[in-house]
This record gives C-alpha cells, sequence and structure tokens, in this order.
C-alpha cells in the first residue's frame, strides 16, 4: 500500500476482507505484469545531512536531447530523471549537503554541450 509497504498481507487482506492467499497472488500478479515496478524507501533526506533538496529542469537544443539525457543518467547526484513536457523538457531531483554543492552541480549542468536553460526549485517542505 503506498501508505505502509511495510503492511503484511494478512492486514492488506483483512483491510479488504478478502484473504491472505488472494492479496498474495494479487501482488505477484501485479509484479509480473509490471504495475508493481519495485520496492521503495522513503528516507528524510535532512536526517541524513542533505539540507538541500531541488527539482531542476532542463532545456535542450532538440539535436542534443538524447545525448544529454544519457550524460544525465550517469550522474550520481541525479536521484529521479524524468523526460517531461510542458515548462521543461527534462526534470530531476537530487539531493545536496548544502547551497554550495548545488551552485556547483548547477556550474557542471551548465558545461554539458546542448543545454540551453537551468531552472532549479528548491524543496521546502513535503505536503503530502
Amino acid at each position: 500500500m503506498i501508505e505502509d509497504g511495510r503492511k503484511s498481507f494478512v492486514d492488506i487482506a483483512a483491510d479488504l476482507d478478502v484473504t491472505e492467499t488472494a492479496i498474495r497472488k494479487r501482488v505477484k500478479r501485479m509484479v509480473k505484469e509490471g504495475i508493481i515496478m519495485r520496492y521503495s524507501v522513503e528516507v528524510n533526506p535532512r536526517k541524513l545531512g542533505f539540507g538541500v533538496k531541488a527539482i531542476i529542469g532542463i532545456d535542450t537544443t532538440p539535436q542534443r536531447y538524447l545525448d544529454v539525457i544519457q550524460i544525465l543518467k550517469k550522474n550520481d547526484k541525479i536521484l529521479r530523471l524524468f523526460s517531461s513536457s510542458g515548462d521543461h523538457m527534462i526534470m530531476m531531483e537530487s539531493w545536496f549537503v548544502d547551497d554550495e554543492m548545488l551552485h556547483e552541480f548547477l556550474k557542471n549542468l551548465e558545461n554539458i554541450e546542448g543545454v540551453i536553460d537551468i531552472c532549479p526549485a528548491i524543496i521546502n517542505d513535503m505536503l503530502k
């Protein structure tokens, strides 16, 4: 369940008034069909020493779009990377210890051939 990934199949079955076996089979099927893509944990970045959490939008020249994506995929400072429509072609999430590390990261992005615009947004607090 989205709210509690550690909840047991027995507890989920009780909540939904079905058997534990039904839940186990349903989850197995959803994994097989790609509905459940992975299991993960959500951590508090500040508790890990990361004081700055940023969502960064990037625009590229059309000719270099795929090349830029390949470069960004290799960057271990990027936690999530998205192709998007709307205000920016590429969106990413990154965490930094402080503002200085963020600024250094942004300067490195500016040096990637084909990047024409970078728009960082600092996340102050997660509301939901």
